[in-house]
């Protein structure tokens, strides 16, 4: 009977160390220390209710730690209720690469300026939040930043030129309320996605960007003119180019040369104008809007282009073809 009871002491004892939540001492005690004051920063949100020091931090939601040292090496907090700023405390995880917020519309104020001192960032991420202020040329500092995503939030001003210098291969400042021209500058950025839609951006696209490798480019929905031949070019990388509702770009497309591997163009609500290039009938398109133009002549052939109806090409001088009405 003693040996039953030892036994069924043992089961509870076994059951209980199994429910309870016993850190496995691994999490780094300043990095721990780091994300609470980061919690209490945003004023204990809901979605971080299981980060409490009796739980080992690498095991959180949202954190994520290096298999080896088991140092803090990534962040994601999203969807949040929280009023308040990025806290400063995230300056305090020294081996951060890897910073999320996202989708937490009550995050507001300017991006912090320890932000500029996380030197081992390569992903930042800070997309649709209540973020506002200038975008810091203090970001210029993350000398090792790959993907920083800004969009929809409320930065205002001009895009620091000084972003050019960063090693970017992804770059999307868009949904935003910028203003003054597109850099010079950024026609020297590595970065191959170019996100700078729904601003407030004046000018012309530089000239310099004839000499870019993007694959996507997406202007659209600012207050650009002026020319944009320069973008497109046969041997060119680019796959996606979005120009639409700029309502000032002005080139001839009778002559440019569409890139091999483009399938996507929006020149909706411009002033091209010109005939269509009849390679464009060749090209397998995924999107296809050149409506709101000043364009003539026939809708090249071929089943890519035709696939798409009359709102693709219509309100323009004088196009025709099908879909649209024939030529006389």
């Amino acid at each position: 009977m003693a040996s039953v009871l030892y036994l069924l002491r043992l089961l509870f004892l076994a059951l209980l160390l199994s429910s309870s939540p016993v850190s496995s001492g691994e999490c780094n005690k300043d990095d721990k220390k780091a994300l609470l004051a980061i919690k209490k920063a945003l004023g204990d949100p809901y979605v971080l209710i299981a980060w409490t020091s009796r739980y080992d931090c690498c095991d959180w939601a949202g954190v994520g730690c290096n298999e080896t040292t088991s140092r803090v090496i990534s962040l994601y907090i999203g969807g949040t209720n929280t009023s308040f700023a990025i806290p400063s405390a995230v300056a305090h995880l020294p081996f951060l690469t890897s910073l999320t917020f996202h989708k937490n519309p009550g995050l507001t104020g300017p991006i912090p300026p320890a932000v500029g001192t996380m030197t081992n960032l390569t992903f930042l991420r800070l997309d649709w939040n209540g973020l506002s202020g200038p975008v810091p040329d203090f970001l210029a500092r993350l000398t090792r930043l790959d993907y920083l995503n800004l969009a929809f939030n409320q930065f205002s001003g001009a895009i620091p030129a000084s972003l050019a210098t960063l090693p970017l291969g992804y770059l999307a400042i868009d949904h935003n309320r910028l203003t003054g021209p597109i850099p010079e500058s950024l026609a020297r950025s590595p970065a191959t996605f170019l996100y700078l839609s729904n601003n407030n951006l004046t000018g012309s696209i530089p000239p310099s960007f004839a000499s870019n490798t993007f694959e996507r480019i997406d202007l659209s929905r600012n207050q650009l003119s002026g020319d944009a031949a320069h973008l497109f070019g046969k041997s060119k990388p680019l796959q996606l180019l979005d120009l639409s509702r700029n309502h000032a770009i002005e080139f001839d497309i009778t002559q440019v040369e569409i890139p091999e591997e483009m399938t996507a163009l929006d020149l909706n609500h411009n002033r091209v104008y010109g005939m269509l290039p009849p390679e464009m009938g060749k090209v397998e398109w995924q999107l296809l809007n050149v409506s709101y133009n000043r364009l003539c002549g026939p809708i090249p052939s071929g089943e890519g282009i035709q696939r798409f109806d009359r709102y693709a090409f219509f309100h323009n001088k004088c196009i025709c073809g099908p879909p649209l009405p024939a030529c006389k």
